[in-house]
């Protein structure tokens, strides 16, 4: 019997408290409602400025977000070949960009792993600057890069030429199948050899002993979609996936990659 009178007790005071809760709500000018209302939005992806400014605003950081400088090792290459930035403003382009990790990434421990610098390592040579060769994969012996200016400007240039599309492929413009697009690096352009670069060979997707263009001979790069569970990245060369997309730019669209690019497809 107390069991049963507890019961009740119990389904009374939630009545009350049931009854009295619109008005507690009012009292404490609360509105509990509104933490569970989904509220469906969509990202604007037009950044209303060229690709140019874009990239120079997340180099060097703004008044507003000085230290946004994700940009700002890409910046650096560019800076040192001499490279045109007016290119960045001219329209109807596909720019990628390269975050800080897709030049130079590091691990937790503080070793840098990943990136261009890691991927594209600087050749050792000796007292007469011939290459100290590996007696067992024929390639020259390595080390990374720790600055642009470890490679040719020549390169560099050629490099930053490749990662700019001379049509807008956006998301929605793509598909799971490969799209070809033409770059601003002219066809049949040779990577020189202060670096494994200029021993990647494109038609063997590998580093050859006796040298290689290292840049797509007709300076070409694919794009396509990949299609995962939780994210669908655009992915370059068949090899790296994005780390952003889709920023539209004023004079074209802008896909940002955070881990090293093969310039060739």
């Amino acid at each position: 019997m107390k069991i049963v009178k507890r019961f009740i007790n119990s389904f009374l005071l939630l009545a009350v408290i049931a009854t009295f809760l619109p008005g507690c709500k009012k009292m404490l000018g609360l509105s509990l409602q509104q933490n569970y209302d989904y509220h469906k939005q969509t990202l604007d992806p037009n950044i209303n400025m060229t690709a140019k400014q874009f990239l120079l605003n997340r180099a060097d950081g703004t008044p507003a977000a000085p230290t946004d400088t994700v940009f700002r090792w890409m910046k650096k290459g560019l800076d040192y070949c001499g490279f045109d930035l007016s290119e960045y403003e001219k329209p109807g382009r596909t720019f990628i960009f390269l975050h800080n990790d897709a030049v130079r990434g590091f691990n937790t421990s503080g070793v840098m792993d990943k990136g261009l610098f890691f991927t594209f390592p600087i050749v050792v040579t000796d007292a007469n600057g011939n290459p100290l060769i590996n007696a067992t994969t024929g390639l020259p012996q390595t080390r990374p890069a720790t600055r642009w200016e470890d490679y040719s400007k020549e390169t560099v240039k050629n490099f930053f030429l490749y990662l700019i599309g001379t049509s807008v492929y956006n998301y929605y413009d793509l598909s799971a199948v490969n799209k070809s697009v033409q770059s601003l690096l002219p066809a049949n352009t040779v990577a020189t050899k202060e670096s494994l670069l200029g021993y990647w060979d494109p038609s063997q997707s590998a580093f050859n002993p006796a040298g290689g263009n290292g840049f797509d001979p007709q300076g070409m790069f694919t794009l396509r979609i990949q299609n995962n569970a939780d994210i669908a990245p655009i992915v370059f060369n068949d090899h790296t996936n994005s780390r952003s997309i889709g920023y539209v730019a004023t004079n074209g669209v802008v896909h940002v990659y955070g881990l090293a690019l093969y310039p060739s497809k």
